[in-house]
């Protein structure tokens, strides 16, 4: 019995891929998810983003950065993300507050600087983008 449930699992699996590597193919782009809860992070991150677009050239398609927990608290602190917002803007990554992580650590989202986005939750967010066929991490 154990068999059988571990095989479908691992079936289940096989079939997700797949699905999402096609739709990736089918796209013709590479997109990106990475999700955090360190604001340092953003500097490694960053990099990386520029490096795949120097990589995939033409193919490089949507790169998505996703703030969640405690670092939320610090997306307020201009000083602190000025640079990486800046760096964002010339590697067109989008970065993203997670809300859910903003009302629990009681950040308005007012306070944040105008070309963050806020997604209602970080962690279903980063599901959703990998269902597109996004490739993600989480740091």
């Amino acid at each position: 019995m154990k068999n059988i449930f571990y095989s479908s699992i691992l079936i289940m699996l096989a079939l997700f891929t797949i699905s999402t590597q096609a739709q990736t193919r089918a796209s013709g782009k590479s997109n990106y998810v990475v999700l955090t809860k360190q604001i340092p992070q953003l500097k490694p991150i960053l990099l990386a983003a520029q490096e795949l677009a120097k990589q995939d050239g033409h193919h490089f398609g949507d790169f998505q950065v996703v703030v969640c927990g405690k670092a939320v608290q610090n997306l307020t602190n201009e000083e602190m993300v000025k640079d990486f917002i800046s760096q964002a803007g010339q590697a067109n990554v989008t970065i993203n507050a997670c809300g859910f992580s903003l009302k629990k650590f009681g950040v308005d989202h007012e306070e944040l600087h105008q070309s963050l986005k806020v997604v209602e939750n970080g962690i279903l967010y980063n599901f959703e983008l990998q269902k597109k066929g996004y490739l993600s991490i989480e740091l």
